[in-house]
């Protein structure tokens, strides 16, 4: 059986695979640009993206392994949240790349998805079957794993603010219109799972929103990221205000998240955090 001691057997392969696989397709990207030096881009772009699956593989093999070994969703803990980002992070980003061949976006995904791995390799928690009542809901697995993949949609989104931001001549209007839809399409996911997440808060504690600590900062990051949107839509000229929102959307994401673990009073009043 699959237990978390197995962990660092799939994900040392995993991480290889994404670095092994995003050094081929910027390596491509590059050959794109100078095709007369190096003709064997295409090449380099299938072995890339198989790498890359194979990474994903890897991982999705453990997480199926160690959800059927706990008898239960791996979402209880902070650290099975951030095995399933690292899990979404790089499958954003090879889908971001077969879309719109930003060969960046796999490469800093796989960065980061290794960073949540490390945290999880060198900071190992005790993973065991037990499950409150209030998670036994049918809507928790969807309401976690809806959100998780916003995050990581969003995630992917802040990573294109922050290249726009550094590089202003180089960016593209493209640039900006995928931004836009990865934005668009994680605030669509926040919706649904706070759908979800209202539907379960009302099987388990009797009512769809309390204005726990986690709710409350999960409803200003949905409001700074539809802020976002607007600014988009409604003043388009307004680039700098857009980045600036796209920027604290993501800040408030991360204290949504994670943040409230690290302030005492807020943990003891939240039926939300992580343990």
């Amino acid at each position: 059986m699959m237990s978390w001691h197995n962990f660092g057997l799939f994900a040392l392969p995993a991480v290889l695979a994404w670095i092994g696989g995003a050094v081929c397709l910027l390596w491509a990207a590059w050959g794109d640009n100078q095709a007369a030096r190096h003709p064997k881009a295409a090449l380099l772009q299938r072995a890339g993206t198989l790498l890359y699956l194979g990474g994903l593989l890897a991982l999705a093999v453990f997480i199926g392994g160690f959800w059927l070994n706990l008898e239960r969703p791996p979402f209880r803990t902070m650290g099975e949240t951030r095995l399933w980002y690292a899990f979404f992070l790089p499958l954003c980003g090879i889908l971001v790349y077969k879309r719109y061949r930003y060969a960046f976006v796999p490469a800093f995904s796989a960065l980061l998805a290794t960073v949540f791995i490390a945290m999880n390799l060198f900071k190992p928690e005790i993973h065991d079957k037990t499950l409150m009542p209030a998670l036994q809901s049918a809507w928790f697995s969807p309401h976690v794993i809806i959100y998780i993949f916003a995050y990581a949609l969003l995630g992917v989104a802040f990573l294109l603010a922050c290249y726009r931001l550094l590089r202003r001549r180089a960016a593209t209007v493209e640039t900006l219109a995928v931004e836009d839809n990865l934005t668009r399409i994680g605030w669509v996911c926040l919706c649904i799972g706070m759908f979800f997440g209202a539907i379960w808060a009302k099987q388990a504690w009797g009512h769809f929103w309390t204005w726990d600590p986690k709710e409350t900062w999960a409803a200003a990051t949905f409001l700074c990221y539809g802020l976002y949107l607007h600014l988009r839509i409604a003043f388009p000229k307004a680039e700098t205000w857009a980045q600036a929102a796209q920027i604290a959307g993501f800040l408030l994401l991360q204290m949504c998240w994670y943040g409230l673990n690290f302030f005492p009073a807020l943990g003891r009043s939240s039926l939300h955090i992580y343990n």
